[in-house]
This record gives C-alpha cells, sequence and structure tokens, in this order.
C-alpha cells in the first residue's frame, strides 16, 4: 500500500532549507561587503582588558587574520554583549544588556577546537554559530506555530520564508539577543497553544532574560489563567477555583 507524502513534513522540510540557505546568503553578503567597504562603525577596536585580568591574560595578543576577521563583526551592540561574556558585568551600562546571550556564549564557547584564537575571537565566533543555528530553530517553530493559528499550511509557508528573508534578518545572524528571543517566544507561544503549558511557561520565563521585552510574554499565561477563572465563576458557578485562578494569574 502506497502512502501519500505527508504536506507538513514538506513544508517543514522546505522550511529548513530557507532558513540554512538565508544565512548562507546573508554571512556571504556580510563578508562580501565588509571586505569592499570600511564599516562606518568602529566600536570593534574598543577591548580594553577586563577589570580582574591577570597580567598574562592582558598580554594575549593573538591576532591572526581569522581572529582580526572574526573580531571586526564585534560592533554596537555586540560589543556589550561579547564584553559581558567575557569580563562579566564591569559597568552600570552593561546591566543594559540581559544574560543569557552572554552565559551562552562562555557555556558554549569550543575553546578545545580552536586554542589558537584569542578568547574574544572565540566568544565571537561561538556566539555566530549560536545565533544561526538558534535562527533555524526559531523559523520552524515559526512554521508551527503559523500552522496553529492560521490553520492553512500553504500561507504558513509563505509567511516562514518571509521571516527567513526579511530586511531586519542581518540582526538574527549578528551577535545579537534576537534569534534567542525569537526561539524562546515562538517555542513557548507553540508549546502554549499546544497545551504544553509548563514548557511554555519556562520558555517564555527564559525569553525574558534574553531581551527585556520578554517580560511582556506573561501575558499570554496571565490571560489564560484569568479566561479560565471566569469562566469557572459564570459557568460553573465555582467560586473556589474562580478566586484560586484569580490569584495564580496575580504572581505572573
Amino acid at each position: 500500500m502506497v502512502h501519500a507524502p505527508n504536506p507538513h513534513h514538506n513544508h517543514e522540510t522546505l522550511v529548513l532549507k530557507s532558513a540554512i540557505y538565508s544565512r548562507i546568503l546573508l554571512l556571504t553578503l556580510i563578508i562580501f561587503f565588509r571586505t569592499l567597504l570600511s564599516p562606518y562603525d568602529t566600536s570593534a577596536s574598543l577591548n580594553p582588558p577586563c577589570l580582574t585580568t591577570t597580567t598574562a591574560a592582558a598580554n594575549d595578543t593573538r591576532r591572526s587574520p581569522i581572529a582580526s576577521a572574526i573580531e571586526n563583526g564585534i560592533v554596537w551592540d555586540s560589543v556589550y554583549f561579547v564584553r559581558v561574556a567575557e569580563c562579566g558585568y564591569e559597568y552600570e551600562q552593561s546591566y543594559a544588556f540581559l544574560p543569557f546571550l552572554p552565559l551562552t556564549i562562555s557555556f558554549l564557547s569550543p575553546s578545545t577546537l580552536f586554542s589558537f584564537l584569542p578568547q574574544r575571537s572565540l566568544f565571537a565566533l561561538s556566539a555566530y554559530v549560536i545565533n544561526n543555528l538558534v535562527f533555524v530553530l526559531a523559523a520552524l517553530y515559526f512554521y508551527r506555530l503559523s500552522i496553529a493559528i492560521l490553520k492553512d499550511p500553504e500561507i504558513a509557508l509563505r509567511a516562514t520564508v518571509l521571516f527567513c528573508f526579511n530586511p531586519a534578518s542581518i540582526f538574527y545572524s549578528s551577535i545579537y539577543s534576537e534569534s534567542l528571543y525569537a526561539v524562546l517566544s515562538l517555542g513557548g507561544l507553540y508549546y502554549f497553544l499546544s497545551g504544553k503549558n509548563n514548557l511554555s511557561v519556562l520558555l517564555l520565563a527564559l525569553s525574558g532574560c534574553a531581551r527585556s521585552n520578554g517580560v511582556l510574554n506573561a501575558g499570554y499565561i496571565c490571560f489564560q489563567t484569568m479566561h479560565r477563572a471566569y469562566h469557572a465563576l459564570f459557568q460553573n458557578k465555582n467560586v473556589t477555583v474562580s478566586l484560586l485562578l484569580f490569584c495564580s494569574s496575580m504572581t505572573f
């Protein structure tokens, strides 16, 4: 007996290909334009030693062409994310950059594989790899969430392809927190609609550790809880359950 192909499986394959190809295209364009043009922002060279750095670490001046090319991409907010991963929260302005991305960079930095690179270059390389891989997973969650909401695989696929190739997509491949925030928020909402509330709450809570606007994701849980409280009070006439649900919504 021949089984018909599953359109959802085919669409997810297209989503993964679109996400991967979009990252390859974007990284190629980044390398091309950085080679062709001088960057407008020069903050990549702002790299004083950590306040707690030992003399030996401060004298680490290994700057191969590969290390220089990687560190040239540490600009704008990336300077702070890499700095926090390397040195911790030294100055008050660093607290504007939440810890989830720096912690992830520190834990997953491939120091044993690329020991010829200085620590700053390793952290930057780790951030690039993490953000681009996480974006692929975020695109998959975006498609599945779109299916759950729109109930139309074709529209969900088109929306996901636009998500992969949107004009602001460079932020998902740079050293920013957008990719981690996207995968945590989209994954949390997908599991929220799937009824897996514990996993959903965990992911949505972690999204608040990646970007400060992640605290707004608590609104989904609060709305659901208050809706259940309303239903318990006015439909089931159960005041006790309604009060318990209402009180639990106030804890978020």
